[in-house]
């Protein structure tokens, strides 16, 4: 089976510069993702997309196969969808062979491993599912919001009825860390989820990721804690 990591990585970031190249734990950011891609079993080729020369330069130094994004599909408000979707079209032309499944890896994601990628993909062939998305299982969340007259009103629960936390149903978080799915349905629906979807579900400290400085420091820590810079 031919299962293909597609790595889409765009040059610009406006909460931190060049945040997919920035330094994490002694390596560029997104050498993390593209090392966990290639030490898992699973997965035949890795490729990064990107529309940053910087980017294509690190990630082609750390084993990854490279893929020019064109401008036109590499804004902040363009949907994924169309960076995989050009990457499958390309590397199904250059290799003349039909990928079967895509994981998507999201860069600012690390706190993972290659095996997270393997299960996952076992899991997925197995279930014979069209989609699948990572979670992490959420324990005591309860959620609030402000309605249009700025009154907080709760949101999953009712707060008076507040039920004993063993008697509260698990739900899962979509943590982003990483998606898998059938290429023809990319092709078909135009969406990473659809058909029959399988959830991965990952340890509750893998589910950070790093969108401000903060998130660095934070990551760090836990990256080295559990020993996920191991690899």
């Amino acid at each position: 089976m031919n299962i293909v990591a597609i790595i889409i990585a765009r040059g610009g970031s406006k909460g931190i510069p060049k945040k997919n190249i920035i330094d994490f734990c002694g390596k560029p950011l997104i050498a993390w993702t593209i090392t966990q891609c290639l030490n898992s079993k699973k997965i035949t080729s890795v490729w990064v997309s990107s529309d940053s020369e910087d980017i294509l330069k690190i990630s082609r130094k750390y084993g990854a196969n490279i893929i020019k994004r064109p401008a036109s599909i590499s804004g902040d408000i363009e949907p994924s969808e169309s960076a995989w979707l050009h990457a499958v079209n390309y590397i199904e032309k250059q290799t003349e062979e039909k990928i079967d499944y895509v994981l998507a890896p999201q860069v600012t994601s690390p706190l993972r491993e290659s095996v997270d990628f393997t299960k996952a993909i076992k899991k997925i062939v197995y279930e014979k599912s069209d989609s699948l998305l990572s979670v992490s299982k959420v324990e005591d969340f309860f959620m609030w919001k402000k309605n249009d007259k700025n009154i907080p009103i709760s949101i999953n629960y009712d707060y008076q009825k507040r039920k004993p936390r063993q008697h509260i149903s698990d739900s899962y978080l979509e943590n982003g860390s990483f998606y898998i799915f059938k290429s023809e349905m990319l092709k078909e629906k135009y969406n990473r989820l659809g058909g029959k979807i399988t959830l991965f579900e990952m340890e509750r400290y893998k589910m950070f990721q790093i969108d401000n400085y903060e998130d660095i420091e934070l990551s760090a820590v836990i990256m080295k804690g559990f020993g996920l810079d191991a690899e």
